[in-house]
Order: structure tokens, then sequence, then C-alpha cells
């Protein structure tokens, strides 16, 4: 009977870890997605770049403008500083100090709208494409997809960034048709 027991005890223990391995055999899938890269590569990042560089091309060159008056006034109180009575020299000085600190007023200013339009395009392309991955995960059964910036390693074969620009790229075609 002990042997019977014991054998019995002995095919349900074997039966368990068998059967345990079979639970095992799901295999987490995990991506990860590089969003540097997408913004670099996808359609939409390009254009989002070039967007950004042609209005800072367009406030640079209004700050040059303003620069160079501010240039023009520094030469013009230089060369008559020796004609001006002194009242009016400082009053000059003065104009020229005001037109120093409204550009430079001006240029915080261009700062703060150019980032601001950027945070806001680039928002749009992140909500977008995170509308992707989720979609991307649920069809590719991924039990999780991660930012690549927070992965210390992480192979090659579970980035799929390259699959979300594809995607993307594919929706933002259609949207800038409409």
């Amino acid at each position: 009977m002990r042997a019977a027991s014991k054998w019995i005890i002995l095919m349900v223990s074997a039966f368990l870890l068998v059967g345990e391995t079979g639970f095992c055999a799901d295999v987490a899938k995990i991506g990860v997605v590089e969003f540097q890269r997408l913004f670099e590569n996808s359609d939409a990042g390009k254009d989002i770049k070039a967007e950004i560089t042609t209005q800072g091309k367009k406030m640079e060159a209004e700050l040059q403008e303003k620069g160079a008056e501010i240039e023009e006034i520094k030469k013009r109180i230089e060369r008559e500083a020796l004609v001006m009575s002194k009242e009016m020299r400082e009053e000059k000085e003065r104009e020229f100090r005001i037109k120093v600190n409204d550009i430079k007023t001006l240029q915080k200013k261009y700062e703060v709208e150019l980032q601001g339009v950027q945070k806001k395009l680039m928002g749009g392309l992140q909500s977008e494409t995170l509308e992707i991955i989720d979609e991307i995960g649920k069809s590719g059964g991924y039990l999780l997809i991660m930012d690549k910036r927070g992965v210390l390693y992480s192979p090659t074969t579970i980035d799929i960034t390259d699959e979300v620009i594809k995607q993307y790229n594919v929706q933002y075609a259609k949207n800038k048709k409409k």
C-alpha cells in the first residue's frame, strides 16, 4: 500500500509539473517604440519640423531687422555725440536702451510662441501615434509596449517603431487629403 500511495503521489506531482509548463508556454510579447525616430522619420514629423523651421526663420528675420535698426541708432548716436547737447545725448541713449530691451522682450516672446507651436504640433502627433500603438498592441497580442527612452536594453526584434511610422504615414496622408 505504501508503494502504491508513493507511486500515486509521484504521478500526481509529475502531472502537476507537466501541466504547469503548459501554462508557462505563453511568452509575454513586449514591444518598444522610439518616439524620436518616429518624429524624425514620419511624414507628419517632417512637416512639423518644416513648420517650426519656417516660423523660426520668420521670427529670426524680424529680430535681425530690429537688430539692424538698433545698430543704426547706435552708430548715429556715436557720430552725433559730439554735436548733441548732453540732454539730447542722454535722451537718445535712453531710447537706445528701450529699443534693446524691446528686442530682448520680443525674442523671449518668440521663443515662447515657438515652444507653444512645437508643443501643440507634437502633442497632436503623439496622441495620434498612441492610438495607432494601441491598435498594434491589441491586434499584435502585445502584453506591453514601452517608450524606448525608458528601456536600457531591448533587442531590435521587439522594436515596432517602423510599423508605427508606416501606419501613421498612411493615416496622415488620408487626413491631409481631407
